[in-house]
């Protein structure tokens, strides 16, 4: 403490004179120690997610000249992974929040910045000063472990982010497949409606004529009535399918009405593939299960800091210097604690962390195993049935057409009764158009309850098939 009795009065801020280069070499350390990447944490996602997209992130979005030039060619489902990866708008925002936990956790992690105290006293032409510099004393000696607890928390915010990367993969990719689907589906609607609306017209003239009568030609027409409702089903079904993937992608009204995809979808492989140990292969990298570790650990070293530090909650260090121009100058150090006596302090609420954090990692594991078998029944369901439908319900629908075929070029069966018979095969083209879809859906399941959680699949609207039997009487 500085006391002063001389007419001669010091200003109060002339001592700092001498130490401004001192003090502004500190806060532009400080400040620089404050800095923080905006890719922080990006690297360790691409770590976690490259070997499995192929695509290297990145915290911008494509230009519209690179845009474009995506889009000129048909969309295979890989380029639309890597589209959606690189320009979706929902992705950057994750990115950017794990950039924000990264800061947070470089903040965490930094030596307590001193702090400082001064004071002025009059007692007549007695001015006295007081200043003194202090630390956190508590936070410094659990440094070490405040800097490992959250980098167990930077560890599994960047795998729960890389989960994040991999469901958006996933998704792209089934939505990727249902457009496609429902762009094969809608031009066989329409193939469909063709036939009918031929078949309600040769009907019509068929009755003018007096060769059909008032029965038959009503079936006709109501075939091809719900031909009609199938194509209108199958139009809305595409223009939703191409909605949610133009989402996925980031795309505006005019890119999406330039998205050009295949045709068809790929064929059924010749073989399954083999089961393997699936719950030992999805525990060992899938991340949500990592995560919930990590966070573990995270919520244990928490309880253990807590535990640590139960009985004195606040602990300062600090140095004094009180002067007088008619005493000596005194010099020495002060102490500042906070005792918890009206509170158990933080040490209840991490344990209780730290019990939640164990039972979610528990319950993580076995939804992990029950969804990886699930996702592998499916798949293997899914190309039992393709193939079913490739092997022999289609190649017997073919094979009773050109019966059919050979019938009425021999005069025994009508135009109709030909007619009739190629509507039964509508539900089979159908059925194997379904099937070959749900196949590759389920496989993109597979692959995303290897690597993290499976998200509900949506139903697919507008796909009930026309009655095969509606007009075959």
């Amino acid at each position: 403490m500085l006391s002063l009795k001389n007419p001669r009065r010091p200003r109060p801020g002339c001592w700092l004179a001498h130490r401004r280069p001192l003090a502004l070499a500190t806060v532009i350390a400080l400040s620089g120690c404050a800095a923080v990447s905006p890719d922080a944490g990006i690297a360790d996602v691409n770590r976690l997610t490259q070997a499995h997209t192929g695509q290297v992130l990145s915290p911008q979005t494509l230009a519209p000249a690179e845009l474009d030039a995506a889009l000129a060619a048909p969309l295979s489902a890989d380029d639309a992974v890597a589209l959606a990866l690189k320009n979706s708008r929902s992705l950057q925002a994750r990115l950017a929040r794990l950039s924000v936990t990264a800061a947070e956790v470089a903040e965490a992690g930094r030596l307590p910045s001193p702090g400082f105290r001064f004071s002025r006293l009059t007692r007549g032409d007695e001015i006295e000063l007081e200043r003194s510099w202090h630390v956190n004393l508590a936070r410094l000696l659990t440094l070490p472990l405040v800097r490992q607890t959250e980098a167990r928390r930077l560890q599994a915010e960047q795998r729960q982010a890389a989960a994040d990367v991999l469901a958006l993969a996933a998704d792209t990719r089934r939505a990727w497949v249902r457009a496609v689907a429902a762009d094969e589906a809608l031009s066989y609607r329409r193939q469909v409606m063709d036939a009918a609306e031929t078949g309600a017209e040769l009907a019509r003239r068929m009755q003018e004529a007096g060769n059909f009568n008032a029965l038959a030609r009503a079936r006709e027409q109501s075939f091809a009535t719900e031909a009609g409702l199938a194509l209108a089903r199958a139009q809305a079904q595409r223009l939703a399918a191409r909605e949610r993937l133009a989402r996925l992608l980031g795309l505006s009204s005019e890119q999406t009405a330039a998205l050009q995809l295949p045709q068809r979808l790929p064929d059924l492989p010749a073989a399954a593939r083999e089961p393997g140990d699936v719950e030992a292969l999805a525990l060992a990298q899938r991340l949500d299960v990592q995560a919930a570790r990590l966070t573990l650990e995270h919520a244990a070293r928490q309880a253990d800091l807590a535990r640590t530090t139960r009985w004195v909650s606040m602990l300062e260090l600090g140095t004094v210097r009180n002067s007088a121009n008619e005493a000596p100058t005194q010099r020495g150090w002060e102490i500042a604690l906070e005792v918890p006596l009206f509170g158990p302090g933080p040490q209840p609420r991490a344990q209780a962390l730290a019990a939640v954090a164990a039972h979610d990692a528990a319950d993580t594991a076995l939804r992990a195993r029950s969804e990886v078998r699930e996702a592998y029944g499916l798949y293997r369901s899914a190309w039992a049935i393709a193939r079913q439908h490739r092997d022999e319900a289609l190649p017997l629908a073919r094979r009773i057409a050109d019966e059919q075929l050979l019938r009425y070029n021999g005069m025994l069966i009508g135009v109709f009764e030909l007619l009739a018979d190629a509507r039964a095969q509508i539900g089979a083209v159908s059925a194997a158009q379904e099937a070959l879809r749900d196949f590759w859906l389920a496989q993109a399941d597979l692959d995303q309850a290897l690597l993290g959680p499976t998200a509900p699949d949506l139903p697919q609207a507008g796909t009930a098939p026309v009655a095969p039997g509606a007009a075959a009487h």
